[in-house]
This record gives structure tokens, sequence and C-alpha cells, in this order.
């Protein structure tokens, strides 16, 4: 895995060369691996008006889960590529800022732990606590780094990862009028699916009339696409969710909408073609076969591709007061069949 982070890396710094002045590079970060040193960093392209709208592109939260970091990485790659050429591309870099951090957790990615270097679970490290019970360890404990899920010691601050993605994610989007956020893993389910939060909570967010737009829009550019949309609540809950805290910190701007989305690639499905990945804890969660990555890359852009469009257009898709109530009520209906929701 320790060849799998320096290749990664490499191609960040490819691409940032590349990239030349189009591109503003923020080092957020530093994380010590042996006798190697990481810099974490925040790429950004675009407008930086921040009465604009923004998208975010997050991966390698889960040093166990390359395959995330390698999608975000290849999108950054095609908009790079595509700078030399793409007047369209230009024209809507004149009216989006983009934010890239592929390699939030090179730590783990180094030592090939889904934890960071401190054996810290940074999806289980935020001050969320779940309101409604959750499962026993996956849920997030506090008993031991030793252990999987460890969130942390209780009172600590999050770990210096997470406190760099907040920073950035607090300065590019959550002061935008308009902004969404992805964030790339792997290994849950036979199907690639789009959560959005919570993950504290069986609750309702306050944009759900928004998410259900936004997932109308989609399906209606999109009609063939595999994705399975809803909350994350539907599979599990977790204490510390990052994406929860930094949703509920945008909360104190109500004149701007923050809608944070999770692409969580269901990797079960390649330990279906190619079983004896099952003996690998990396197999577990990264396609394996070249071929296999090679298409994983490949269908994921349209979907990131959509998303730049959509935050772009933000203004023409946004419901307004009249369909807002149509949309929460769609969405109630497919996401929380429960009344007591």
């Amino acid at each position: 895995m320790s060849e799998s982070v320096l290749s990664a890396q490499n191609e960040l710094e490819r691409l940032i060369r590349i990239g030349g002045e189009a591109l503003e590079v923020r080092v957020v970060h530093e994380v010590r691996a042996g006798r190697h040193r990481f810099p974490l960093q925040a790429v950004m392209l675009g407008n930086p008006d921040p009465a604009l709208p923004a998208l975010g592109i997050f991966g390698g939260i889960h040093g166990l889960e390359l395959i995330g970091a390698e999608v975000a990485l290849e999108y950054l790659r095609s908009l790079v590529m595509r700078l030399a050429w793409d007047e369209l591309l230009h024209d809507q870099l004149k009216r989006l800022r983009l934010v890239f951090m592929p390699l939030i957790n090179p730590g783990g990615l180094w030592r090939g732990t889904r934890a960071n270097l401190n054996g810290v679970d940074l999806m289980r490290n935020s001050p969320v606590d779940a309101v409604e019970p959750v499962a026993f360890m996956l849920g997030g404990q506090r008993l031991s780094r030793l252990l999987p899920w460890y969130r942390g010691r209780p009172g600590a601050e999050m770990e210096a990862e997470n406190r760099a993605l907040c920073a950035v994610v607090e300065d590019e989007l959550l002061k935008r009028p308009f902004s969404l956020a992805l964030d790339c893993h792997s290994g849950f389910g036979l199907a690639d699916r789009i959560w959005f939060p919570y993950a504290h909570t069986g609750l309702p967010i306050a944009h759900l009339a928004e998410i259900h737009a936004l997932k109308t829009l989609f399906e209606q550019a999109h009609i063939h696409h595999d994705y399975v949309f809803e909350p994350q609540s539907r599979q599990y809950l977790t204490h510390g969710d990052i994406w929860d805290h930094l949703y509920r910190l945008s909360l104190a701007r109500p004149q701007n909408i923050f809608l944070p989305l999770t692409l969580e690639m269901g990797s079960w499905l390649w330990v279906k073609k190619n079983p004896r990945q099952i003996f690998s804890r990396f197999g577990i969660f990264n396609p394996g076969i070249a071929h296999r990555q090679q298409r994983v890359l490949r269908r994921h852009i349209a979907w990131l591709d959509f998303l730049a469009r959509a935050a772009c257009s933000y203004a023409r898709w946004l419901p307004d007061a009249e369909w807002r109530p149509h949309h929460h009520e769609l969405a109630l209906r497919e996401w929380y069949p429960d009344p007591l929701q």
C-alpha cells in the first residue's frame, strides 16, 4: 500500500505542475510516516469570488480505500488536461469554484489502515454524538485505538487531518450561497450509493427538498444510472460523522445552502467477481484487477461532472417556495416512510 500512496501523491504533484497558474495549491497539514513526509494539500481552480457557488471533491479519508482517492484524482486529471483546449470549461470556471482534497489521510494510506497514524477513524472523530442507539463498535468506540472505529479520547480536539479538512470546507464552501461536497469511499454493499446526512440520527435534514431536487435532476439527465440515493441513516448510525458536523455548522448561515454527499462504492461486487480478494484487506475495498479499476474510474466521471454543472447552475433548479413542499413530501415518502420521522 505504501507504493500506492506514493504513486497517488506523485500523480497529484504531476497534475499540479501541469495545471500551473490555473491551480491554487494550499498545504494545510503535513503527515510524517516513517522517513516520508506527505503534505496534505487542497487544490483549487475556478473563480474565488465568495458570491459564486462551489463544489468540493474529497477522498482518501480511510487509508484502506485507495480507490476513493483515485476517483477524486481522476476527475482532477480530466479537468487539468482540458484546461488547454476546453473553452466551455473555462466559461464554467468563471462562474464556479472547484476544491479538491484527494489524499486526506496519507498516513493511513501509507500504513494500509482505515484509521490515521494515531489509530483514529476520521469518520468517527467529529464532536457529533448519535442521538439514537448505534451498532456496537461500528458506530464508533472509545475503548482502544487498537480496535477499529476508534473515535479518539473523550474531550480531545479533532485529529489534525479533520481540522485541516474542516478549515478548507469552512473557508471555501460554507461561506458561499450554494455549495456541494462529495466524499469518495468504498466498501459497502453490491451497489454504488450516494449518501447524504444524517448519520447520527434517523431524522431528515433541513435541506431534504434540495437533496430530492438534485436527485430528480440527475435522474432526468441520466436515466440509466445505477446509483442508490439514500440518507446514510437507512444503513447504519454512527457517532462522529465529519459531514454531519460540517452540515450542522453550515446551518449557522441560513442564507447559504451546503449539501454534503458521500459516494459509497459497492466493493462487495468486486469481491463477488473475484472471491479471492476477500483474503486481502485491501481487496475488500478496492477493485484489485486493473481493468475493473479502470472501469470504476470511468463510470463516476459523469456523476462528478453533473455535480459541477449542478453547482454552477444551482439558481435554475433549486426548488422555490412553491416547489419545496412538493419535493419535501416526495422525499419523505421515498426515504422516511416511518410516520414518526
